[in-house]
């Protein structure tokens, strides 16, 4: 990885401060508030994430992409009603246009939900995982790596209780029980075959709060006033991004950045491990009530036509979801996607 450049607009945070006394705690949640209002991302250190996981965590997703066509098309995410298995490259749309990687997609290892009439549609999001049945040691790995990821975020999303003035589990209604996660291991080619540079189009998250590890290959940027900004890869951080429901929940203080990922030059890939933590598909964001001085500066939920937020955190995922993977809608929603997938189609991956 590269070190990151100390002019850089994307600000670093250590999360160790949070436990390191009430001054350090304090100022830490001043940066933390001031980081995602402002940006919306920021690098995290001191998260205390084995580098030796981390480091298994690329080898095995290499491991994976390298594996003969065959045997990643065996599990491969058209036959999931829950989205979840792997993707061939430009088979996920952003924005309409298709996306220049490959990737595998796996959530919390869960039981499908019984369907029934009065089922919601989201419910089929929930169930097992595919796995490639070449490469048994990428659920060891990914299963550690889910247990290591949670544990940062939770001690994340309780300080951003914080630094909002709530109670420190003020959120945790949301994610407390089962809550809708998801894991993305993703492979972008360089630039041999096509001629755009769409690794993948802009986009926001659906979640509550995102954690990302690159490698060593930049591409990542994020938009900001000043125009698009890169996110080079940093040395022992991942990089952290508000989602849409939190966004909701802050009434807009807290910003769901647009962001994408420019395809790698030719001959060059570059390798990302995501995990979105969202909420329980079967709850509605609150809206919580700020100090004066942060509603103040609250913009509320920002309205796009193309991109409805709903407040309802099943609708709210299923909505991209379908829009994301058409295939997958088409083959198991086909009694929903002409009304909540139209041509405007977002992501939320990195």
């Amino acid at each position: 990885m590269r070190a990151h450049a100390e002019n850089s607009p994307i600000p670093l945070l250590n999360i160790a401060r949070f436990d390191a006394g009430d001054s350090e705690r304090d100022a830490f949640l001043a940066q933390l508030r001031a980081a995602a209002h402002e940006v919306g991302f920021f690098y995290l250190a001191g998260h205390g994430a084995e580098p030796d996981l981390m480091r298994d965590l690329m080898l095995v997703a290499r491991r994976f992409f390298a594996l003969p066509d065959a045997d990643k098309l065996a599990i491969e995410m058209v036959n999931s009603p829950h989205f979840r298995g792997y993707n061939r490259i430009a088979q996920e749309h952003t924005r309409g246009q298709r996306d220049w990687r490959e990737q595998i997609d796996i959530g919390a290892e869960r039981p499908a939900l019984p369907r029934h009439r009065e089922s919601p549609a989201w419910a089929r999001l929930q169930g097992p995982n595919q796995w490639p049945a070449a490469l048994p040691e990428l659920r060891t790995v990914v299963t550690r790596w889910q247990t290591a990821a949670i544990q940062v975020l939770e001690r994340l999303l309780r300080a951003f209780a914080l630094a909002l003035g709530q109670a420190g589990d003020a959120l945790e209604p949301l994610y407390r029980d089962e809550p809708h996660q998801l894991i993305k291991l993703i492979r972008y080619p360089g630039r041999d075959a096509t001629a755009g540079d769409q690794g993948v189009g802009a986009h926001k998250d659906a979640d509550l709060i995102t954690l990302l590890l690159q490698d060593g290959q930049g591409g990542l940027q994020v938009e900001s006033r000043r125009g698009w900004i890169e996110v080079p890869p940093h040395d022992g951080t991942f990089v952290v991004n508000i989602g849409e429901l939190l966004e909701l929940a802050s009434d807009g203080y807290l910003r769901a950045t647009m962001h994408r990922v420019v395809t790698p030059p030719a001959g060059v890939e570059r390798i990302s491990a995501a995990f979105f933590l969202g909420a329980r598909l079967d709850a509605t964001v609150p809206l919580l009530r700020l100090p004066a001085a942060l509603a103040a500066h609250a913009r509320g939920p920002e309205r796009d036509p193309n991109n409805p937020l709903f407040r309802e955190v099943g609708q709210n995922y299923l909505k991209g979801r379908l829009r994301s993977h058409p295939d997958v809608a088409q083959r198991h929603y086909g009694d929903l996607v002409e009304v909540v997938a139209p041509a405007e189609s977002f992501s939320g991956n990195v």
